[in-house]
């Protein structure tokens, strides 16, 4: 990749995205896209350009596209999944409209794309243990439905159009630089800023209930390489299973008490995000991540734990 867009570079996973392609390539070539009242601050703003590009705006895209001669694209704009249960309507706008100008601009200036997808694609039909990479696809919830169209239209505009889309399904990303956006696994980053704030955390989600989870870093790397992947091996393409951990409220909990010894919880659930959670897989299948494109995490829960406590202690700091 050349020149790249980041579309939504403010937000939960683009704000840190954005900042590791700048490191990878350079300044200049990563162009940070936002929206009017999100522009990019600090680091982000003085690191490289911004433009003004909202994802309901093809012309917006396109003249981005044309000024920087862009050769991808990545697509990070999304009403996180709690939120677009309160606002089906805007999540399912911005999901799908914002991908279809995305991919039509795409299409007509030949870019690539990466639209990340998410564990919310899966639903109660597929199995709840290592979910294969091409398990049934059901979800219940507006987020879930808008990732499981999105995977479908990138593989069209692949298969018609020779557009070079990719993807991968996130899980729960855990992050110590960006806040909780209305994600169903945002208790896992909720749960670190407590500890180390020396509160009691009040736990949204039951007892038991497993999700795959990764550190952001890995997440980075991994829409990085997709990215970067050789086209040849890649067998499948919207979208990748990729992991790295799973576990459930208890098991971060005492993984977390290992190092805040004094760190209490107690259970007062959300039945919106309970259900969505009670939706989603246990744990991926990234067997073919790992053999199409080479995929391997390097945070385990308890290097993720040590490193997101002395982060949070040092920024709480600042």
């Amino acid at each position: 990749m050349k020149n790249i867009l980041i579309i939504g570079s403010t937000g939960q996973i683009g704000s840190e995205l954005t900042m590791e392609l700048r490191k990878h390539y350079s300044g200049a070539q990563v162009i940070a896209g936002y929206i009017s009242g999100a522009e990019p601050k600090g680091d982000l703003a003085e690191s490289g350009p911004s433009e003004l590009v909202d994802v309901l705006n093809k012309q917006q895209i396109a003249d981005a596209v044309e000024k920087y001669q862009i050769d991808a694209i990545y697509n990070l704009a999304a009403i996180l999944s709690a939120a677009a249960e309160i606002k089906p309507y805007l999540a399912w706008k911005i999901g799908m409209d914002g991908l279809f100008n995305v991919l039509e601009v795409a299409r007509e200036m030949h870019c690539a794309v990466f639209t990340p997808s998410s564990i919310g694609a899966f639903g109660s039909d597929a199995p709840k243990q290592k979910t294969p990479q091409d398990a049934v696809r059901n979800p219940r919830t507006m987020y879930g439905i808008t990732k499981v169209a999105g995977e479908l239209l990138g593989n069209y505009y692949f298969t018609r159009f020779g557009v070079d889309t990719r993807s991968v399904r996130f899980p729960g990303l855990i992050s110590y630089i960006t806040p909780p956006g209305g994600g169903t696994t945002d208790y896992a980053v909720d749960i670190f800023y407590s500890a180390v704030k020396n509160e009691h955390f009040i736990c949204p989600i039951a007892a038991g209930t497993l999700m795959d989870m990764m550190y952001m870093p890995d997440g980075l790397r991994a829409a990085i390489q997709i990215m970067e992947a050789d086209p040849s091996r890649l067998i499948h393409r919207n979208a990748f299973n990729v992991t790295a951990m799973s576990f459930d409220p208890e098991i971060i909990f005492n993984q977390i008490k290992k190092y805040v010894p004094d760190f209490t919880m107690e259970y007062q659930v959300d039945p919106l995000r309970q259900s969505i959670a009670e939706s989603w897989p246990d744990s991926l299948d990234d067997t073919c991540a790992r053999e199409e494109w080479g995929w391997q995490p390097q945070y385990d829960l308890d290097a993720m734990t040590k490193d997101m406590l002395a982060k949070l202690r040092d920024k709480i700091k600042e």
